[in-house]
């Protein structure tokens, strides 16, 4: 979040961890005040993982905002863990926390990742659905994958793409995401560390719209044994980009007639590279009641100042809705 954020950093009213099955407990924080507007918000990667500056979206005297990490994500436990990890047990984590806080019906909110989610939640559950805010569709078909991290950097980025695929033996760069993806699988930190590392910085490179010099290392080598924390996001990633993000193909598009009668509200950068506008513009097509804001000169990130601007208007249409 750009720090022009309209509120101020606030703490939680209530934290707590959840069972949710398996090995997973989910941590959960509630934001604002417990008997506001109710709203879920969704963090993006997958695997991403909530930050403190995301309260900031909703007005902590009008707002009950549950925000909270995914399974393997953020505080959650156990760390990066991808068993029973699955957008369908995502789904049901909502229901789960949604069951346990004692809400009826919550306006849902989500970014990238987190809008494929939000979506994936209304169409099996609209009726406990009060509104949707969706930054940056991501429908999470083969062909948005292909896009957001093969074409649009060898189209928009051939510098960085070739950087990022010299990195591999000679024999790998015919694919580099399944190349990095077959090292985060790999159990030494010797080898999933430095990938996890620069796919980290290759995707913050496409997520901004000036993301000035991306330094890639000249090795991968230079990676090994590095003290930078390992980001959680690309393990996650690629176990749901290797499993078709456990959709079937036009499964969100096909299901947008689940969310006739429920209002929303699309922000989409017009340079993201990453969730490109044609995602949100056939969803609009597809769902009526959804209004489609386009940002101009903005990519990808909820750190640009344009883009936040226009979620958390967005967020401030529906408190007035709602109230």
């Amino acid at each position: 979040m750009p720090r022009t954020a309209p509120y101020p950093a606030i703490e939680p009213f209530d934290k707590r961890t959840l069972a949710v099955g398996g090995p997973h407990e989910l941590y959960v924080e509630q934001n604002g005040t417990q008997n506001g507007i109710p709203a879920v918000y969704l963090h993006g990667g997958p695997g991403g993982g909530c930050q403190p500056s995301q309260r900031q979206l909703f007005d902590p005297k009008r707002f009950r905002a549950v925000l909270f990490d995914q399974r393997g994500a953020g505080l959650s436990r156990p760390k990066r863990c991808l068993e029973r990890n699955t957008t369908q047990d995502l789904v049901a984590d909502l229901e789960r926390i949604r069951s346990e806080l004692a809400i009826e019906r919550w306006l849902v909110v989500g970014g990238s990742w987190g809008a494929t989610l939000a979506l994936a939640y209304a169409e099996a559950h609209p009726e406990r659905v009060t509104g949707l805010v969706l930054r940056a569709v991501f429908l999470g078909g083969a062909r948005d994958v292909d896009w957001g991290l093969g074409q649009a950097p060898r189209t928009f980025h051939p510098d960085l793409w070739q950087r990022f695929a010299a990195l591999l033996p000679p024999e790998e760069r015919g694919d580099p995401i399944a190349a990095y993806g077959a090292r985060l699988e790999n159990p030494d930190p010797a080898v999933h560390g430095p990938a996890a590392l620069v796919w980290h910085d290759f995707e913050r490179g496409l997520s901004v719209l000036k993301p000035g010099a991306v330094a890639l290392p000249d090795s991968l080598d230079d990676l090994a044994g590095s003290n930078r924390r390992l980001p959680d996001s690309p393990f996650v990633e690629w176990h749901f980009i290797k499993n078709h993000c456990f959709l079937a193909p036009g499964q969100l598009l096909d299901g947008a007639e689940r969310l006739a009668g429920i209002p929303g509200v699309i922000v989409q950068g017009r340079y993201d590279l990453l969730c490109p506008p044609a995602a949100s513009h056939a969803l609009a097509e597809r769902w009526p009641e959804a209004e489609l804001r386009l940002v101009e000169a903005a990519g990808h990130a909820l750190a640009e100042t344009e883009v936040a601007k226009a979620v958390l208007a967005a967020i401030e249409d529906f408190k007035k809705r709602l109230s």
